[in-house]
This record gives C-alpha cells, sequence and structure tokens, in this order.
C-alpha cells in the first residue's frame, strides 16, 4: 500500500508574497459577500443575508477590494494582464472569519479537569480543586515573555490555517500587575508580528487572585487605580473587559472598572451572565459596551436592553460544549431582535481555534441556520470588536482578507462538521496559506 501524501501548507508573511499586488479571485461555485449596511450589526432577517453570487469573481488591488460580483461584470471592468489568478471553480469563497473572544495568551493545559467534568464537577468544584483560571494563572506567571510568544503564535498559525483572519485576544490570566502587562505586550508583538490582526483586550478583572482572596474590593481597586493607567499610558487595549458573575465580580464592581476603563478611553466589553443572571446584559448596555459575551441566563428584560443599544451578543457554543452546560438561546434571542456573533472563546478550558466547529455548534445546538451562523463569524463579529468598516464582509475598500472552501455551497460548512474546509488564505490581499 502507498503512503498517503500528507497536505502541505505554504506559508507567506505578509508583504513578502512574490505573487504581485493586483489579485484576482474567479470562478467562484459560491460568492458569499456579506455586503450591506455597514453602521449597525445585523439581527433578524438581515442575519440571513449572505449576498450570495453564483459563478462570482473578487478582484483585490493593494491589499483593499476593488470589484466583487459577478465574474461577469467583475472581469469586464478588470485589466487583469500581470494578475494572479485564484481558480475557485467548484468552491466557496468568502470573508476571513473574525473570532471576537478569545483568550489566546496564556500557559499550561488544564487537560486533567475533564475527567473532573466527566464526573460531574462544576466550574466551582473545579476551581476549589485547584484547577480552573487561578491553575492557568500559576503557569502564566511563570512563562516568559518569549515562551508565551511562541504559543501565541503556534496558536494563530492553526487559526489562520482555519480561515480565521482577524481575532480578539484577552488578557486575564497574570492578575496582578506585571503580568497583566506581560500578557498585553506579548499581544501586542504577536499583532505586529503575525498575519492576523488581533483587537487587543484588558481583562484584569477575569478573577479574583488568591491574594486578594478574602477582599475582593481591594483587588477591584487595584485594577482601577494600579493597571488601568499601565495599559493605557502604554497603549496595550482596546477594550477592557470584566466577568461579571457570582464568586467573581458583582454588577457593581465590574460598572466601576469599566466605566473606570472609558475615562482612559478603552471600549467596555462584559462577560455577562454565563452561569447565573447577575445582570451583565443590562450592565452592558448602560456603559455602553460594544459586546456582551456568553448570555446563557441572561433574562429578556437585559437582552431587551442590549437590542435597545445595539450591543452585540457573542454566543460561545465552545464553551458550552466543553463544561456540558446549557447553551445559549440563540434562535430566541434572534426571534427577538438581538444582533448575535459566535466565537471560539478559545482558551484553557474551551480548547479549540475552529469556527467551523463553531458554526457546526451554532446549527445544531443553538438552532441557527447556516447563513444566520456565517453573518454571525464574520461580519457581526467585525462589529463586535469595531472593525465592521474594514473586514467582515467582501466589498470595495474593505482588507481583502478572503478565505476559498474546498466545498460546494455554504450550507457544507456546517453540514461536514469538525472538518477544515479551507484550501487558500488571503490576508490584505497576499497569499499567506494555501494548501496545494
Amino acid at each position: 500500500m502507498k503512503a498517503r501524501k500528507a497536505h502541505k501548507i505554504r506559508r507567506v508573511k505578509r508583504g513578502e508574497s512574490p505573487e504581485g499586488r493586483l489579485l484576482v479571485i474567479d470562478n467562484a461555485s459560491e460568492l458569499l459577500t456579506l455586503k450591506g449596511d455597514n453602521r449597525r450589526p445585523r439581527k433578524g432577517e438581515g442575519l440571513k443575508d449572505i449576498g450570495s453570487i453564483q459563478n462570482g469573481a473578487v478582484v483585490i488591488e493593494n491589499g483593499r477590494i476593488i470589484r466583487v460580483g459577478p465574474r461577469d461584470e467583475v472581469l469586464a471592468d478588470t485589466n487583469s494582464e500581470g494578475a494572479v489568478v485564484l481558480d475557485a471553480s467548484d468552491k466557496v469563497v468568502m470573508p476571513g472569519f473574525v473570532d471576537p473572544h478569545t483568550h489566546l495568551v496564556f500557559a499550561g493545559s488544564r487537560e486533567k479537569e475533564l475527567g473532573w467534568k466527566i464526573e460531574g464537577a462544576s466550574y466551582t468544584d473545579i476551581a476549589e480543586r485547584g484547577g480552573g483560571i487561578v491553575s492557568t494563572m500559576r503557569a502564566t506567571r511563570e512563562a516568559s515573555h518569549e515562551q508565551l510568544l511562541q504559543l501565541g503564535k503556534q496558536r494563530l498559525d492553526v487559526m489562520l490555517r482555519h480561515g480565521t483572519t482577524s481575532v480578539e485576544a484577552k488578557s486575564g490570566y497574570g492578575l496582578r500587575t506585571k503580568d497583566e502587562i506581560k500578557i498585553l505586550e506579548v499581544t501586542k508583538r504577536l499583532s505586529e508580528e503575525h498575519q492576523i490582526d488581533i483587537s487587543p483586550t484588558f481583562l484584569g478583572a477575569h478573577a479574583v487572585p488568591p491574594e486578594f482572596k478574602d477582599n475582593t474590593d481591594a483587588y477591584v481597586n487595584q485594577v482601577m487605580e494600579e493597571m488601568l493607567p499601565v495599559v493605557a499610558d502604554e497603549e496595550l487595549a482596546d477594550f477592557c473587559d470584566v466577568f461579571c458573575e457570582r464568586g467573581f465580580f458583582d454588577a457593581d464592581q465590574s460598572r466601576r472598572i469599566l466605566n473606570e476603563g472609558k475615562t482612559y478611553g478603552l471600549i467596555p466589553k462584559v462577560h455577562a451572565d454565563e452561569l447565573s443572571d447577575l445582570g451583565g446584559a443590562e450592565l452592558a448596555a448602560d456603559v455602553g459596551a460594544i459586546s456582551a459575551d456568553h448570555l446563557e441566563k441572561a433574562s429578556d428584560a437585559g437582552l431587551g436592553r442590549m437590542i435597545d443599544e445595539d450591543v452585540v451578543g457573542v454566543l460561545l457554543p465552545g464553551t458550552s460544549f466543553s463544561t456540558n452546560l446549557d447553551y445559549p438561546e440563540a434562535r430566541h434571542m434572534i426571534d427577538m431582535g438581538l444582533p448575535v456573533a459566535l466565537a471560539t472563546d478559545f482558551n484553557p478550558n474551551c480548547w479549540t481555534k475552529s469556527m467551523h466547529f463553531i458554526i457546526s455548534l451554532a446549527c445544531y445546538k443553538m438552532r441557527m441556520f447556516p447563513s444566520e451562523a456565517i453573518v454571525a463569524s464574520t461580519i457581526n463579529a467585525a462589529h463586535a470588536v469595531g472593525r465592521a468598516g474594514e473586514v467582515g464582509s467582501l466589498e470595495p475598500g474593505k482588507l481583502g482578507d478572503v478565505i476559498v472552501l474546498n466545498i460546494g455551497n455554504h450550507e457544507q460548512i456546517p453540514y461536514q462538521f469538525a472538518f477544515n474546509h479551507v484550501e487558500t488564505v488571503i490576508k490584505a490581499g497576499e497569499v499567506v496559506y494555501r494548501r496545494e
């Protein structure tokens, strides 16, 4: 029997592509443009509008899209002499995935907790056994900048290979000033050195470290008075997040941190109502958060407040899968009119880097239609990190962040689950990954 030939992935750093500056993606079996009004996240029936075009084409010049649409129209207006042409026959072409909630930079692994979950241990039980966030905190505090940098690059490589071209990355595993800053400094280097664009988030209020176990308010003061000024002064984050949950930070403590972050120009995000309804959704609306994430236990009143304020609900079905907890009621949220996005929530407790898998879970476990899950993973996800003007759809003027999938139509993305369909990844008009 002949040995099976492995697929080879060719990597080209952005800015070093030998293939020229004009790129034409031609003959797409199905082209998903996600074109629409980019001023607000999509909701209701708008979540199904993927801008599907049969036999489409995209033209990218100097890193940005200049034409997109039916191939006959696009090519009639394009002088493709000397251009690089990618044939996408029998393939889906769409925007690169935007992953708007990850915990990218940390050290250590917690696979031993899987057995505890199987035995029925709760989130709190695992923490009391020495696992959970504090376990990762210890490993991350011990890790050097260079160790964290290499781990981050390895993880981003896998994400890119699965079609993710933009991510949000949180701190939160240092839980003291020098280590929170260390994580954010590594995140900044990753953003400078890797092809994937990274939106950094300060999450000093991820958990209460052991040294403040009996005085959460004192730790809240440290986050506000010591950490936030350094984060802002060194321009290490765009967003400020907080884990608003029983046993972590209550609504009042969370509000104080987020409002203080706003004084430094950091846009609020909220880990909201994951394990209990603590009013996280209402808090997100009150402080003008760009997103509220998790929402498994959010009330209708809280969701209604988010709808009024156009707060994006970032749903994390991978977390529900890995923790054996309830899935967010996505169908109900969409029917209410909430704009929803999807994210991996990649972290030591939810070790997935694949937006394909998240889309499948959204469809099979949260009753989202394939088109809704795609919108939630692209343009709405871009809204959740404030980048809808640059990425998330294929429209003239936007970055040429495009993926080519080796499938015939978009419904096969969730249908063929636990599989990476990506054949080619294009970042800012340059091929950065290609499966030969």
